[in-house]
């Protein structure tokens, strides 16, 4: 082969592996073009929220007030926590929340919120028709206003969870956390089938103290969470969560009492086996009361799966805990 020939192969290798290269260049410049349309195209988004009113956000938002602590556990889990200029004075998860403005209980302080500048605020249907006139303020001033669901089943837990990443761009992330906690319920679920009918016990749940005691009833995701470590909800002919008096509750003579407010009464336990005339309930007689952390069980956000499982570790500890 002479010289010319092989100047000439050499010449169309590297022709060749110039235009793969830039053919290379431009397939990569395209995908990361469409990858960055796509989260363009992201937003504008419009989003039907509780009350059925349908919100258009232009933007992902970069500032967030949050009005009910499982919103913001809900954002914080989708890793925006440091989008969160703004919390109700009854957060206190994750550990970051003690440092950031408080906005709020049960009346928001509707001029600190619109102070704050903030392009997204996350209500609940819980007290929306309380605050009509704050959050249309809200409103009126140019802020976004989701009002997210009160949920009342895990499967509308998940619906706050998505409504959320939805809102705030997270969608993706939002999924992953509900896929995450739908594994983490099937594994609970798979574990309470060894429960043997002649073992399964009837629980009462208290989520207030004496005298006036509230309980989860029908409808109401504890009720939920009770059906799925197979034990039995002593208040379930009851609707949502419901005042119950003393005399109703010990006739039901419920295996186990679980209470829920430790986290304000000094030895919530002491308390309720104290009580007069509740010595023969066979919870009480067999020492089978314990208190879990309202956290766990009454926010809807993804620390339920928490809550479902130090329910069953109390209930069953045998079958849950190991």
């Amino acid at each position: 082969m002479n010289v010319k020939k092989i100047f000439g192969l050499i010449l169309v290798m590297l022709l060749t592996a110039g235009m793969m290269v830039g053919c290379g260049t431009t397939n990569e410049g395209k995908e990361k073009q469409q990858t960055d349309h796509a989260k363009h195209q992201a937003f504008p988004l419009t989003i039907k929220d509780a009350t059925g009113e349908k919100v258009t956000i232009e933007e992902k938002p970069k500032k967030i007030v949050t009005l009910i602590p499982s919103n913001t556990e809900v954002v914080f889990a989708l890793g925006l926590g440091d989008k969160v200029i703004g919390v109700s004075d009854n957060d206190n998860y994750p550990e970051g929340t003690k440092d950031i403005e408080k906005v709020g209980g049960m009346e928001m302080n509707t001029e600190l919120i619109v102070s704050l500048k903030p392009d997204l605020v996350l209500a609940h249907a819980s007290s929306a028709h309380n605050s009509e006139e704050g959050l249309q303020q809200l409103k009126d001033a140019g802020i976004d206003v989701i009002v997210v669901n009160d949920a009342k089943s895990f499967s509308e837990v998940y619906e706050s969870i998505d409504m959320i990443g939805k809102a705030t761009g997270e969608q993706a992330k939002a999924k992953d956390i509900i896929a995450g906690m739908q594994k983490k319920l099937k594994v609970i679920s798979e574990k309470a089938k060894s429960v043997k009918e002649s073992e399964r016990k009837t629980v009462l749940v208290e989520v207030s103290p004496s005298p006036d005691i509230y309980t989860p009833g029908k409808n109401t995701f504890m009720n939920e969470m009770l059906t799925m470590i197979s034990a039995d909800n002593a208040a379930a002919d009851l609707d949502g969560w419901a005042k119950m008096d003393e005399e109703s509750m010990i006739a039901a003579n419920p295996d186990v009492i679980v209470t829920t407010y430790g986290y304000y009464t000094k030895d919530p336990v002491s308390e309720m086996t104290g009580r007069k005339g509740w010595q023969d309930v066979t919870a009480v007689k067999d020492a089978q009361v314990f208190d879990v952390h309202s956290d766990l069980v009454t926010r809807s956000g993804p620390r339920l799966i928490e809550g479902v499982e130090e329910l069953a570790k109390s209930i069953y500890p045998n079958v849950f805990d190991n």
